[in-house]
């Protein structure tokens, strides 16, 4: 089942997420100071493309550092791609088949907003 949903979702939508990332990705590298966000840009954009099978999981070593990045995150890609998400979700809502593939793509918006201090794991 897993396969299945990841693969109407990288066609429906995981592709153009995984680009988003990817872009953001790109021009964070441009300056030398964002390339942590880079990194964790494109870390959550192998998650947009394949989502099923994995889950998000707080590191515990997490700690101030993390929440300043995050903000900073926010400010430079974080609102863009959390707005993507959202529509990308209500518009998968529309059908009964789309809905899981919504909820799926809501259930990212926190990642989206806040990456660092977040770690992706396969599922149990």
């Amino acid at each position: 089942m897993r396969t299945l949903l990841n693969i109407i979702w990288l066609v429906l939508s995981g592709f153009w997420m995984f680009l988003g990332y990817m872009l953001a990705g790109v021009l964070l590298c441009i300056p030398i100071i964002t390339i942590p966000w880079a990194i964790a840009s494109f870390r959550i954009g192998v998650y947009a493309l394949w989502p099923f099978g994995q889950t998000i999981i707080a590191k515990p070593t997490a700690g101030v550092g993390s929440f300043l990045g995050n903000v900073i995150w926010v400010i430079l890609a974080g609102i863009w791609l959390a707005i993507g998400h959202i529509t990308t979700g209500i518009a998968l809502c529309i059908t009964i088949i789309g809905i899981p593939l919504g909820i799926a793509s809501f259930k990212m918006v926190p990642i989206s907003l806040m990456p660092l201090g977040k770690e992706i794991v396969p599922s149990p």
